[in-house]
């Protein structure tokens, strides 16, 4: 099934679906396939998984961390792809890939669409990658029916985000704002005013990242987007309190 009409059959049953991120190899592959497997069975809607980057510049301290430390233990492009086909074919939700086009540039564009398709992920978000750049990925992804995923961000115009929008499939992920990852998101009229420009502007469900830490953030979003991305806050939680915890944080957001 196409990313979209799973997003648009699960929103029949949920007001809002929910979206974790984990970097895969942190803390080790085989915590990463655990913590998969608690977030799964908690109710997760979608996953995405990071390939680890020396220089995740979108990314906050906790993320950069976590980052580092999966580059320190050894994580490769060539694992961390088939650590995720082990979770897309054990696990009946779509997963993603998320990194940075250095990624997928050094790897050979062609031949990681073409691991992604084989590995059965839906998809990926390349968090440094402008449309005009990004042609020779476009077609890799096209020729192995992966879907993109574009991303809006507050000061991205009405005008960009049509532009952007055309090369979009699955969803759009929507940054809620400047900066980086785990920071703290005002979840406030100017966040609802945005979502309602990027509604304006595609007919593609809508996904909100950046920030999200509680179930007052999920409950303020439901009739403004489709997807609630959780990322650092699950980090901090596992670091903290182990991998059962993140399941019950999840469970919890519900």
């Amino acid at each position: 099934m196409a990313l979209e009409s799973y997003i648009r059959e699960r929103l029949k049953e949920k007001k809002m679906l929910l979206m974790t991120h984990i970097i895969l190899g942190y803390p080790s592959f085989e915590e990463s396939l655990e913590l998969i497997r608690a977030m799964v069975e908690a109710g997760v809607d979608i996953m995405e998984l990071q390939i680890p980057f020396s220089e995740p510049t979108a990314d906050g301290p906790v993320i950069v961390r976590a980052n580092q430390k999966a580059l320190e233990k050894g994580a490769t492009v060539k694992e961390c792809l088939r650590i995720a086909g082990d979770a897309a074919k054990t696990f009946d939700i779509p997963f993603l890939i998320m990194s940075y086009y250095n990624i997928p540039f050094k790897y050979g564009v062609g031949r990681f669409a073409s691991a992604m398709a084989g590995a059965s992920l839906k998809g990926a978000i390349i968090a440094d990658l402008p449309p005009e750049e990004g042609m020779d990925y476009m077609a890799a992804m096209q020729k192995n029916s992966l879907e993109p995923i574009m991303l809006f961000s507050p000061t991205t115009t009405s005008e960009r985000m049509r532009f952007i929008g055309s090369f979009a499939k699955g969803f759009i992920y929507c940054v809620a704002r400047k900066g980086v990852t785990g920071k703290d998101t005002d979840f406030s009229r100017d966040l609802e005013n945005y979502l309602a420009r990027c509604r304006k502007e595609t007919d593609l469900p809508l996904a909100l990242g950046f920030g999200i830490k509680e179930k007052a953030d999920i409950d303020f979003l439901k009739g403004k987007a489709d997807i609630a991305v959780i990322g650092t806050q699950s980090i901090r939680i596992m670091e903290k309190d182990g991998i059962a915890a993140v399941g019950d944080f999840i469970r919890g957001l519900r």
